[in-house]
């Protein structure tokens, strides 16, 4: 078993490696679609990747139907609280809309992690 500390670790380089994954994916798509549907598709392939990533290597869960299904509420959870964060920070508080997604991002990430593992290892000590 994975120390806990490792875990964030863990998820941390995961994370970087399906940013890599989802960017290089949006720019080949872009070259043959529209940008809104080339970021669609890398968008979806980036959370498959993830749960892929985050079961696989970061958490050492068997993958499952049920894990898979239940692994997106993690990026609309994320997606919602980002969205209101980055509206606070440049409407309220003045920061640049240029900057503001990167301060969202760090300060998302915990909220990621918990969930991540709390669907991925819950469910699978529930034998799903």
């Amino acid at each position: 078993m994975i120390p806990r500390g490792k875990y964030w670790i863990k998820f941390l380089i995961g994370g970087l490696i399906n940013t890599g994954f989802s960017y290089a994916t949006y720019l080949v798509l872009k070259l043959v679609l529209p940008y809104q549907q080339a970021y669609l598709l890398a968008y979806v392939a980036g959370v498959v990747f993830s749960y892929l990533l985050n079961s696989l290597l970061v958490f050492r869960v068997p993958l499952s139907w049920r894990r898979f299904l239940a692994f997106p509420l993690v990026y609309v959870a994320q997606y919602i609280a980002s969205a209101l964060l980055l509206h606070v920070l440049v409407e309220s508080l003045g920061i640049s809309s240029n900057w503001a997604p990167l301060l969202v991002t760090a300060a998302v990430l915990p909220m990621t992690y918990l969930l991540s593992k709390l669907i991925l290892l819950h469910k699978a000590n529930a034998g799903g």
